[in-house]
């Protein structure tokens, strides 16, 4: 009997031993991911990664969206979309938080919270990994088109070069950006490309509103069938809904500032989020109303396009354009990174190592390089990854989640608010595809591939 006591103490120290070893691990682990890495950023860090995240090559599309859409309805959604996807943003910073001693450091985690362990995987992963990749393709096809605008409008008298070189080019840029290991590392080129969207919107409008109302505009719906015309009319909502993508990476964006009990990281990240969302309204409502407005509905899907004169003022716009879509692929290449090196680690149990996030990385980009090149349409990207990923988890997966943890009471001004966003969210879900799908099937036609 007296020998069973040290046996008990051995089989206690080595239970405690091995569980020390495990949150060591996992610690380690986590120090080593992207996400969970560094959580020293300040409130405006989460000023400049927002509008690096939403202001992106979406507002370049609105004018064309407005063509689609019409004054009256156009103004209507676009009002609307602002509305909406700040309320649904401030749910999702609440929501960061609301267990004590926790935090939600990624979507899906809070999807597992409120579903369940396989059914939030299930239901927020591919919609999060739709969005982030179509994201990073549209702004791989963006950022080539707008090196090419550039290229010919400071040497309109050159060798004319294949798109397809100059997406090839704004890659090379990643293969080097993308080894930066975390989000507060991305925070130097993050604010230059904040500051360039505003830039480029400004220059977007005021450029428009200077070279005056083209002659004979018309503000009519230029298709010529009822049918043309409703599916055109779905794909500038899904355009719209493209605009305003910064949900899939708020987050883990919040992930990044320091949390105590007396003072929580949604204090800040709210700070963060209401700069970022002033300078969403002005880079967006000026650019699509007076876009729209000169125009008409002659507007190009990129309103830089439609734009020729000032040379010197549309070249530099182009390459402001250029450095936002660089700090802004980066931004949303960050969540895929940390999913993928996640996997890899933590259920295929290679070593967190350099190697190999070198080979991870290098082969994201190569990929949405490759689907880049192969398929740039870009107006009717921005409506199919709109409406197809974008509404769910921008407007109304969040509703979702905030009825199914907080459980708001029947007929409440919470419940009646969620409610109306997830059956407008859902609209825009099922119907702005159709419209991106036959605008891509339109642009397919006499497309040449890699030309």
């Amino acid at each position: 009997m007296g020998t069973q006591a040290p046996s008990d103490n051995n089989n206690s120290y080595a239970r405690t031993s091995s569980f020390e070893e495990k949150l060591a691990k996992q610690k380690a682990i986590d120090e080593w991911l992207p996400i969970t890495s560094s959580r020293n950023a300040k409130w405006w860090y989460s000023a400049f990664h927002n509008v690096t995240a939403m202001v992106g090559a979406g507002v370049l599309g609105l004018p064309y969206a407005m063509s689609e859409l019409g004054w009256g309805p156009g103004v209507v959604v676009l009002v609307l979309s602002w509305v909406i996807t700040l309320y649904t943003l401030w749910q999702m910073v609440e929501m960061h938080e609301m267990v004590p001693g926790k935090r939600f450091d990624r979507y899906h985690e809070l999807g597992q919270y409120a579903f369940g362990e396989k059914l939030g995987l299930y239901i927020v992963v591919p919609q999060q990994l739709i969005v982030e990749v179509g994201v990073c393709i549209v702004y791989m096809v963006t950022g080539g088109k707008s090196l090419k605008k550039f290229h010919d409008t400071v040497c309109s008298t050159c060798k004319p070069i294949k798109q397809t070189y100059f997406i090839m080019i704004f890659a090379s840029v990643h293969f080097v950006l993308s080894h930066l290991p975390n989000f507060n590392s991305i925070s130097g080129v993050s604010l230059a490309a904040a500051v360039m969207s505003l830039s480029y919107s400004t220059i977007a409008w005021g450029a428009s509103a200077d070279k005056g109302v083209v002659p004979n505009v018309q503000y009519g719906y230029k298709e010529s069938t009822v049918g043309g015309t409703v599916l055109s009319f779905f794909n500038g909502l899904g355009e719209v809904a493209f605009a305003y993508a910064g949900h899939n990476v708020v987050l883990e964006i919040q992930a990044t500032i320091p949390s105590t009990p007396e003072k929580p990281s949604k204090g800040p990240m709210w700070k963060g989020v209401i700069v970022a969302y002033i300078v969403v309204a002005l880079c967006y409502f000026p650019v699509s109303l007076v876009g729209y407005y000169i125009f008409g509905n002659e507007v190009k899907d990129n309103i830089l396009i439609s734009l020729e004169k000032p040379a010197w003022l549309i070249a530099m716009a182009n390459m402001f354009v250029v450095v936002h879509v660089i700090g802004s692929y980066q931004i949303y290449a960050m969540p895929v990174f940390d999913m993928i090196e996640t996997v890899l680690v933590k259920k295929l149990n290679f070593s967190p190592s350099r190697t190999l996030r070198f080979f991870v990385r290098n082969f994201y980009v190569a990929a949405t390089m490759f689907v880049g090149i192969t398929f740039p349409f870009f107006g009717g990207l921005l409506g199919f990854f709109g409406g197809f990923a974008f509404a769910p988890t921008t407007y109304f997966l969040p509703c979702i989640m905030w009825l199914a943890i907080y459980k708001p009471r029947k007929f409440s001004l919470s419940w009646w608010t969620n409610w109306i966003c997830i059956i407008l969210g859902l609209l825009l879900m099922v119907l702005a595809p159709i419209g991106g799908l036959r605008r891509i099937i339109l642009d397919a036609k006499d497309y040449k591939f890699y030309s």
